[in-house]
């Protein structure tokens, strides 16, 4: 091998060798990574990072009945603390229930309601519902504020297959006694409604 030809291997290397790992850098860019798809609204609104907020649906092909039920889930973190006081759904829902009450928010640590339990329940849906729908949802901090988003429904089906439907409300005290106190007065009324025998007059001489 002469001094020319050793020259211009040592220089066609020195070329190669960053070529290279340029290559496999970008084979490994972060860009080429793999990262699960986010099926909700994701937003950062007054110091609020609200991440993957989407209501959950009936499965495929179903629908949730007007009266009924659904989750919504989500992931939330504050740049300074704060705190969840209150969830509604105009147009969806007639209330909207923090399960777990207002939810605390300490700085630059997230809070994970991504389930597969729902925290924030759509309570007496105002009109049947189904994936592929978007809702009106509003959450209310104490800091923050309330902040305003359209949110998509989400089939149960897929990645969410094996999330849970909200639990079925259970009667509070005041309506079991409001129950309690409307069949006794019922049957109270039903006793006095009831004819008792007259005394048939007796004979006479």
């Amino acid at each position: 091998m002469t001094r020319w030809t050793r020259r211009l291997l040592v220089g066609a290397i020195a070329i190669l060798v960053p070529a290279l790992a340029g290559c496999e850098a970008g084979l490994n860019a972060p860009t080429l990574e793999f990262h699960p798809a986010s099926y909700g609204v994701s937003t950062t609104v007054n110091g609020i990072v609200i991440d993957n907020l989407f209501v959950l649906g009936p499965s495929l092909g179903s629908t949730l009945p007007a009266g009924g039920q659904a989750g919504a889930f989500l992931s939330l973190e504050a740049y300074s603390d704060d705190q969840l006081k209150s969830a509604s759904a105009p147009g969806t829902a007639s209330s909207v229930e923090l399960t777990t009450g207002p939810i605390t928010l300490s700085q630059d640590s997230p809070v994970d309601l991504s389930g597969p339990h729902p925290v924030i329940v759509l309570n007496g849906l105002t009109k049947p519902l189904s994936g592929g729908e978007t809702v009106q949802l509003t959450l209310t901090f104490a800091n923050a504020g309330p902040v305003t988003l359209m949110v998509p429904v989400e089939p149960a089906a897929y990645d969410f297959a094996t999330y849970f439907p909200p639990p079925a409300p259970t009667p509070s005290a005041a309506t079991a006694a409001h129950r309690h106190k409307t069949k006794t007065k019922v049957k109270v009324t039903a006793e006095l409604a009831t004819p008792t025998a007259s005394a048939s007059p007796s004979a006479t001489p």
